[in-house]
């Protein structure tokens, strides 16, 4: 099993190559993109992209998918914000600096796809999901009701917030396996206008830990960024909380607790 450090020093090595950042960028810039069409902005053999693209798929930052016979790469934020959540606490600006860009340019059309390495069972992440009490530890103090069943609805509520954050449908509901809502925000006039999205949420155990993607797909074309934002601080924040018992201290964690 690769232990954290470890998978912090792929990350690095990833992100110490120009063309692995410019690659990055255009991922930020336009998600979902096969490997020819990256390779065609670069003076580089087929090859020689595909060899940069498995580097970073190795260290977690791209995510690839079928879509018929074409392998499609999408950004994968969350290793990065792990790094900021790590380190900028300490170091601040230098770092904050460094990875503003990599972090915060998130908008693609469509779809999102984040994934993470988690050291628990699927039984507890399941639960840490599900359970609303656990649940406001790592998402900015939100709590979740529902009973959790196929076809059931779920709000999102907080404190200091006078009605209800978000709401949404269980479409699919696998313990531990496999989680499928819609998802309507509610937290203001523009996000009420994006409409309904998906949010897909997929465990997988790997060893003595558990690989979960989280792919939030439905959205328009030039969506919100509130949307799917968060997705990676919520992510990190939950690894964080399910490995230690501790939550994050980083200023937006504690944003609205």
């Amino acid at each position: 099993m690769v232990t954290y450090p470890e998978a912090m020093d792929v990350v690095f090595k990833a992100l110490a190559d120009p063309t692995r950042r410019e690659l990055l960028d255009e991922l930020f810039r336009e998600d979902g993109q096969s490997a020819s069409a990256l390779g065609a902005r670069f003076e580089m053999t087929r090859f020689g992209i595909a060899k940069h693209l498995k580097l970073l798929e190795d260290a977690g930052l791209v995510v690839t998918r079928r879509r018929g016979r074409e392998k499609l790469h999408f950004l994968n934020p969350v290793p990065i914000r792990l790094i900021h959540d790590r380190w900028v606490s300490k170091y601040a600006e230098p770092w904050a600096a460094a990875l503003s860009d990599l972090k915060s340019r998130l908008e693609s059309p469509m779809e999102k796809i984040f994934e993470i390495y988690i050291k628990t069972t699927p039984e507890r992440l399941w639960e840490a999901i599900t359970d609303s009490e656990i649940r406001s530890k790592y998402q900015f103090g939100n709590t979740f009701t529902s009973d959790w069943t196929p076809g059931s609805r779920f709000q999102m509520h907080n404190d200091k917030a006078g009605a209800p954050l978000g709401e949404g449908e269980n479409i699919e509901v696998d313990p531990p396996r496999r989680l499928v809502q819609t998802m309507r925000a509610l937290w203001g006039e523009d996000v009420k206008a994006e409409g309904t999205s998906r949010i897909t949420w997929e465990i997988e155990p790997v060893g003595d830990s558990c690989h979960l993607t989280v792919t939030h797909d439905q959205l328009r074309e030039g969506a919100n960024d509130q949307l799917y934002g968060g997705w990676p601080m919520i992510l990190s924040g939950l690894k964080t909380w399910l490995e230690t018992g501790e939550k994050l201290t980083t200023p937006g964690s504690l944003m609205y607790t």
